[in-house]
């Protein structure tokens, strides 16, 4: 193994239903909704990198008042290989942190819907994120 996981946290957590409208009207226009996924890293001090992975819902269009959801999961990693190439370092960031944490990333997104009284939120439990770094990679 290159690096190892030295820390995890919720970095910022926004769960926001604007009014009992939205509400009552969320459970029909939850399909009106797409999950998006967004990896950002930043390094904090030699050999150690915070990696952000953002999980948000937007609406697929904008006719209908919108629910507000959004965390961001920080996961510190400690590289332990200084020669690793620009290519072996971006598939650890974008591809091996994010599958390691997100099912406990997705368990606190469907955990809020749920206690808010959202039953059948689907949020996929697994995502291809070596698929999702190909394809941007191919971009």
């Amino acid at each position: 193994m290159t690096y190892k996981i030295i820390g995890k946290y919720i970095k910022e957590l926004n769960f926001n239903i604007p009014n009992p409208k939205t509400f009552f009207l969320l459970s029909k226009d939850i399909a009106n909704y797409k999950i998006n996924i967004d990896i950002k890293s930043s390094q904090t001090k030699q050999n150690i990198i915070e990696v952000l992975v953002n999980l948000s819902l937007s609406p697929t269009n904008n006719n209908f008042e919108t629910i507000k959801t959004n965390i961001i999961f920080s996961t510190i990693i400690e590289i332990e290989n200084n020669s690793l190439s620009k290519e072996e370092m971006e598939k650890i960031i974008l591809v091996e942190v994010p599958s390691k944490i997100y099912s406990e990333l997705r368990k606190i997104f469907v955990f809020l819907f749920e206690n808010s009284g959202f039953k059948d939120v689907k949020i996929s439990e697994t995502v291809d994120f070596e698929k999702l770094y190909k394809m941007k990679r191919v971009q």
